[in-house]
């Protein structure tokens, strides 16, 4: 049984920010100035599997910086959004471009620019760390921190429900 008190079943697909969820909320900066990001690698095995088992998955960030779709292309995330300052209109664009319905969709944001976002999906999720007002609107609250494993937390989760754990000879490669 899930911890998650969601139909997790029906989730086709998952969108993620990226600062304070995918990478810590207290990232490094470069001598230049250039905040640097940190991916967890467990996340990266669970979202490369999550796009083998046929999720769809989403980014959508504020940043603007190669190093996001570096990392991101790579394990299979196509769907990648930047420099993104209202995130709901292009959350909403993403669903009619891939006829999801709202209800289908996980939604992992850690802080106020957030919040249309999670109030707009079927599940949303907050980090452990996350501001208080995205945990009160959150359905499900990870134990993990942003940056900690907060993809792999939820994904394991959608994908056990659905079967797609670990099921297949493909889930032990990347």
């Amino acid at each position: 049984m899930s911890k998650i008190d969601y139909n997790l079943k029906k989730i086709k697909a998952l969108a993620f920010d990226v600062d304070g969820v995918l990478s810590p909320s207290t990232i490094p900066m470069s001598p230049n100035g250039v905040p640097l990001r940190m991916a967890n690698l467990k996340d990266g095995y669970a979202m490369q599997l999550a796009v083998k088992a046929g999720l769809r998955l989403a980014i959508i960030t504020g940043a603007n910086v190669p190093s996001i779709p570096g990392r991101f292309n790579v394990i299979g995330v196509q769907d990648i959004f930047m420099g993104v300052s209202d995130k709901l209109p292009v959350f909403e664009k993403w669903l009619a471009d891939n006829n999801l319905s709202p209800d289908e969709v996980v939604y992992a944001g850690d802080d106020i620019p957030d919040l249309p976002v999670l109030r707009a999906c079927g599940l949303a999720v907050a980090p452990r760390d996350a501001a208080a007002e995205c945990k009160a609107v959150a359905k499900f609250v990870t134990a993990a921190d942003g940056g900690h494993g907060v993809a792999r937390e939820i994904l394991e989760e959608v994908m056990r429900a659905q079967g797609h754990w670990l099921s297949a000879d493909k889930a032990y490669a990347w």
